[in-house]
């Protein structure tokens, strides 16, 4: 049997959308994407050495996907990261994409938490998520989350889409490890 990690960035006040750049999800007229900037750095290498370094297979909604897809595959096949992220299992939730150009890419269609229930069940590595909002509520949805990694930044960002919204069913967790960067963000992986 394997796990569902979720890798998430998330502001103070809990909002998960858009924390690279104003590009990345404006939707619902959300204008304050990139507010993670400032603590990235030491924010990315923490992400490396906790959550990256073990092997892993990776699980997308579709728009995280394509952001991913779009630059991965043409990195620097040097790079460590690159090398583990191309060379994983890739499942991609999704009811439009058909044909992924990423590598070692399965499309999940139809019922999904049924699919990453069944994943589950499997030999393999950690399932991660990255991002993947959408995703991730129906994951919390269905109880199918086992871990949660998440790195809080020291901004407020008012609105935005948020990790726990209306509906999360109650649980409890057990903090299994934290840190702080210098620049004050804070690594908090939870476990059920």
């Amino acid at each position: 049997m394997r796990e569902v990690a979720i890798l998430t960035f998330l502001s103070l006040d809990g909002v998960m959308q858009g924390p690279t750049s104003p590009e990345e999800d404006p939707s619902g007229g959300f204008t304050q994407g990139g507010w993670a900037q400032s603590c990235w750095d030491g924010v990315m290498e923490q992400v490396g050495r906790e959550a990256m370094a073990e092997p892993y297979d990776m699980l997308f909604g579709r728009k995280t996907y394509e952001m991913f897809a779009g630059h991965w595959p043409d990195a620097d096949p040097e790079d460590p990261a690159a090398a583990r992220m191309n060379a994983a299992a890739k499942y991609v939730a999704s009811t439009t994409l058909t044909d992924p150009s990423w590598q070692n890419t399965t499309v999940l269609s139809g019922d999904v938490a049924d699919q990453v229930a069944a994943l589950k069940q499997q030999d393999g590595p950690l399932l991660q998520v990255h991002g993947s909002g959408n995703l991730i509520q129906t994951l919390l949805k269905h109880d199918l989350i086992d871990e949660f990694r998440l790195w809080t930044f020291p901004v407020v960002v008012g609105s935005g889409k948020r990790l726990f919204t209306e509906g999360t069913i109650p649980s409890s967790l057990m903090l299994a490890k934290s840190e702080a960067t210098g620049n004050g963000a804070f690594m908090s992986i939870y476990r059920r």
